[in-house]
């Protein structure tokens, strides 16, 4: 019987955690904990490939890279993003091993660096609005402005950041590469951060592009290209909810893509929290998926048993 094939998108609390300093020693102690739940998928014979959130790492790549202009090359952001991939690959990729050999199961485990193709005319190339880096004065922020070409914006009423382009992706480059790896039962790390993305130029080279992409929405591509059965989004909360955080919170146990549609055009998913997820799973499923989990980290290995989170399917 063939086995089943999953991508595991592992949220930004599975390595870095708000409530504590973000040292590497506590990276590599909270991606051991997370890959408890990845560790039993592939006791029960799952096929993965692993994608994993950079959120704060290319942050801080990005914020040592201005801290040394005039004393090192400058790196664009498209090598800030393959450079937290292999590295934080290489974290993830030690961690699960240590774990395999802990647990006497078998498997290789190996790091891709992911190219996603992009389209170079996407709208958020013109119009940037992804966060990132440090938070800065207005008086900062106006003469990095002129000084550096920076496109800088209000996030809230934390001060200022730098905001970037966010292309929606399209294709993973190195799709046939993993799916071989995936299909010989390689447990593949892929898309780290979303992939660095690029465009295909007119005479079918390609060229990166200085921005970032939704991990989330990479994972979906990530899993169509492979041709997955299953698309596991981990995040913060067990389950997905409808008028999430006031008091008529519903928690969802399943619902259906159409559904899912739906309370999406309602608003109950807001951009900036369970929009994309949503719509990474409603990507996924129309692109010929199966089913779409989204659960905690704590709580992935019982919710693919139907115990925990919230299962979409058509």
């Amino acid at each position: 019987m063939k086995k089943k094939t999953a991508v595991v998108a592992l949220g930004g609390n599975a390595i870095t955690r708000q409530e504590e300093e973000d040292t590497i020693p506590h990276q590599f102690r909270n991606t051991t904990q997370s890959l408890s739940g990845v560790a039993e998928l592939i006791k029960d014979g799952y096929n993965l490939a692993i994608t994993h959130g950079n959120g704060p790492q290319v942050g801080n790549v990005i914020y040592r890279v201005e801290l040394a202009r005039g004393k090192a090359p400058y790196l664009p952001i498209q090598i800030c993003v393959a450079d937290t991939e292999g590295g934080m690959g290489y974290m993830i990729e030690q961690c699960l091993r240590n774990k395999l050999k802990q647990e006497n199961i078998t498997r290789e485990v190996v790091t891709v660096v992911t190219q996603v193709i992009v389209n170079k005319d996407d709208p958020s190339i013109k119009n940037p609005s992804k966060f990132i880096g440090q938070f800065y004065s207005e008086e900062e922020a106006e003469n990095f402005t002129k000084e550096r070409g920076w496109i800088v914006k209000k996030d809230s009423n934390r001060g200022w950041r730098r905001v970037v382009p966010s292309p929606i992706p399209l294709e993973i480059v190195e799709k046939d590469s993993i799916k071989v790896l995936v299909e010989n039962g390689v447990i593949v790390i892929a898309a780290g951060g979303g992939g660095v993305p690029v465009c295909r130029k007119e005479d079918g080279t390609l060229e990166g592009l200085d921005g970032v992409i939704d991990k989330d929405r990479a994972s979906a591509v990530l899993a169509r290209d492979i041709g997955a059965e299953l698309l596991l989004i981990l995040t913060e909360v067990e389950k997905v909810a409808l008028n999430y955080d006031t008091p008529y919170q519903k928690n969802l146990d399943k619902i259906t893509l159409e559904q899912a549609r739906e309370y999406l055009k309602e608003g109950h998913f807001p951009e900036g929290s369970m929009g994309p997820k949503i719509e990474s799973a409603i990507q996924f499923l129309e692109a010929g998926g199966k089913e779409v989990i989204i659960t905690s980290i704590a709580k992935v290995h019982e919710s693919v048993k139907r115990k925990a989170g919230t299962r979409i399917t058509k």
